[in-house]
Parts: structure tokens; sequence; C-alpha cells
């Protein structure tokens, strides 16, 4: 029955002109250098535009591990080629500060979106003391609730530097005027989410800031394990309003997508690659829940390969239709 579906596919493409023929390959002699963070679970929306690639010819090099702001300057002075994990707000002035559109592209649409991020506590200490709002925790009793090494103040368990997340953490702590009374823990963020699962376990309150796609909140689940904060009112660089949900709640950051950005000057040589780039459309409930299989010990590379293949055969007439339109855009290419 799939060969049968997929015949018909492939024939509806030709008809409209779209070639589907493995021997269009428009990527032929083309080296391809992809990045992602030093975030592992990045590795799967950035392994599964790399086989898209190879289909089209291109030799796709393993995977680079840069921090976000060097991430984009790599790609703008032409020392990589995409990177899938751009987060269009989060990441605006590491793309603006690297030469914005003149040196990189950046795909019209999302690649994932819904992506939301902000700060967590316990459900249990939550509704003990009625904590619903992170400026709360401007009183000392609140806040020496979440001290995990004697000091009296909170701690946030926060965002590593250069992510870009750190700076929004900073900027709220002194818009809301937490500064006396929570810490900002930063350092290895999986090493330090495992130190807050670790206390959450024992039954002790704990106070974090995560974001999806990521496993975090499969293992601490909202509205469940743990509840979001809200924040008084938006602190945003620019003043832009932040993530509100339908109930009109407002959690510190604006909802966000994940993008692919890539070289300005590749994409204007590769057509097919750009069309390519364009196309592709991964939902972040699919990235949530491989995520999740990397959290329960599914992280070597092997593992991670074949989430990506796997994903790929579960959808294969969407990912070989975009291989057919980005092979058509090539042209004469």
């Amino acid at each position: 029955m799939k060969t049968l579906i997929h015949r018909v596919i492939a024939a509806g493409l030709l008809a409209l002109g779209l070639n589907a023929s493995a021997d269009v390959l428009p990527g032929r002699g083309v080296t391809v250098q992809p990045l992602k963070s030093s975030l592992a679970e990045e590795a799967f929306q950035t392994l599964l535009v790399s086989r898209a690639l190879e289909k089209l010819g291109y030799t796709v090099l393993p995977m680079k591990d840069l921090e976000p702001a060097t991430e984009h300057l790599a790609l703008a002075n032409g020392d990589a080629t995409f990177m899938a994990s751009h987060w269009q707000l989060l990441h605006a002035d590491f793309y603006k500060n690297s030469g914005g559109d003149a040196k990189l592209f950046r795909s019209p649409g999302a690649y994932a979106e819904g992506a939301v991020q902000g700060y967590l506590i316990d459900r249990k200490t939550a509704e003990q003391y009625g904590i619903t709002r992170l400026d709360q925790l401007k009183d000392p009793a609140i806040a020496k609730l979440f001290d995990s090494d004697g000091d009296g103040r909170a701690d946030l368990t926060g965002c590593n530097p250069g992510w870009g997340c750190e700076l929004a953490i900073e900027r709220h702590l002194g818009a809301y005027g937490l500064r006396e009374q929570v810490s900002h823990r930063q350092g290895s963020y999986a090493a330090l989410m495992a130190d807050t699962i670790a206390r959450f376990r024992q039954g002790r309150p704990i106070l974090y800031y995560t974001w999806t796609p990521y496993w975090v909140s499969a293992v601490l689940r909202p509205g469940i394990d743990v509840v979001w904060l809200q924040v008084p009112f938006s602190a945003t660089q620019d003043g832009a309003p932040d993530t509100q949900l339908p109930n009109g709640r407002n959690y510190g950051f604006q909802a966000d997508q994940e993008q692919i950005v890539a070289n300005r000057a590749f994409v204007e040589k590769n057509p097919a690659a750009a069309r390519l780039f364009e196309l592709m459309k991964l939902p972040i409930a699919d990235i949530n829940a491989q995520n999740q299989r990397m959290s329960a010990g599914e992280n070597r590379p092997q593992d991670i390969e074949r989430h990506t293949d796997g994903w790929i055969r579960a959808h294969q007439a969407l990912f070989d239709g975009w291989i057919a339109q980005a092979r058509a855009a090539a042209g004469g290419h």
C-alpha cells in the first residue's frame, strides 16, 4: 500500500513538473557544514536537515558545536553553512550583529513553531504558599524556600552564558527587584537541571528556567509536577508584549519559533537548498518526544540517527515532497 501511495505521489509531482528522479542532484560536489549549540538535544532537528541535503547530493559534514552567538558569526563569515535552531526573537540580536540579511539567510517560515520559555516551581510549594508570580520572591521568606546552598537566597537554575536567554533572565531580575533575593545559577544547564530534578524527587522546592522544545517538561510536567510563574509586567528589551496565553497570563517571554539560518552566499548559489530550508517543518511535539527518548538514555549519536531515520520513514511522503520541490527549484543548476 505504501509503495502504491508513493507512486501516486511521484506521478503527481511529475505532473506538476517536480522531477523526483534520484539522478537530479543539484548539490553534487558541494560540501555543507552544519552547526548546533552544545545542547545534544538540537542534534535531531539538525540531522533531519542534513539528511534532506544529502538526498539532494550535498556532502554533509558532521555537526560542529558552537554557542548561538558564535554560530551566527561562523555562518556569516562562511565558516559554516547552516543551523536549524535559530530562535527568531531570542537570537534576533545575534542575527543582526552578525550582519543580518546581508550575510545571513533566515527561512521565511517556522521550522518549528510554538516555542515557549519561562520560570517554573514545584506545584506542591506553589499551592502551599500561594505562589503564582515571580516577583513574590522579593519576600525573603518566600525566597528562602528555594535556597539550596544555605545563603538565604532563592537559587534559580538559569541559562548558560552565550545562549541569549541569560540576558533576558538578568533583565528580569533587575526589572522585578529580585537581585537581592535570587541567585542566577549558571554553568552546565544539563548538570544544573539534573540537580534540580534530584531535589524535586527528594520532595524539596525547586525554581528553574526552561523552554520547549526540550525534554525537561516531559519529566517535570507543567500543571502536574510544576507550575509556570507569571511576571508582574512586560520587561522585554524592545518593549514588546511578552508571552500571553489565551487566559491572559504573562510568563515573561514572547512566544517564539525556531528557524533555519544559513550563510547568504551559499543560499544564493544553491537554490535547491534555499527551497528546502523554506519548506521544512517539524512539529514541536516531535522534537519534545525525541528529546524525551534521549533523556531516557537513547542519547548516543547512533540513537539520534535512528530516531531521525525513523521520523523520515514515518513521514516519507512529506519528506519526498520536500526533496522533489527542492530539486525542481534548482532548475538548470
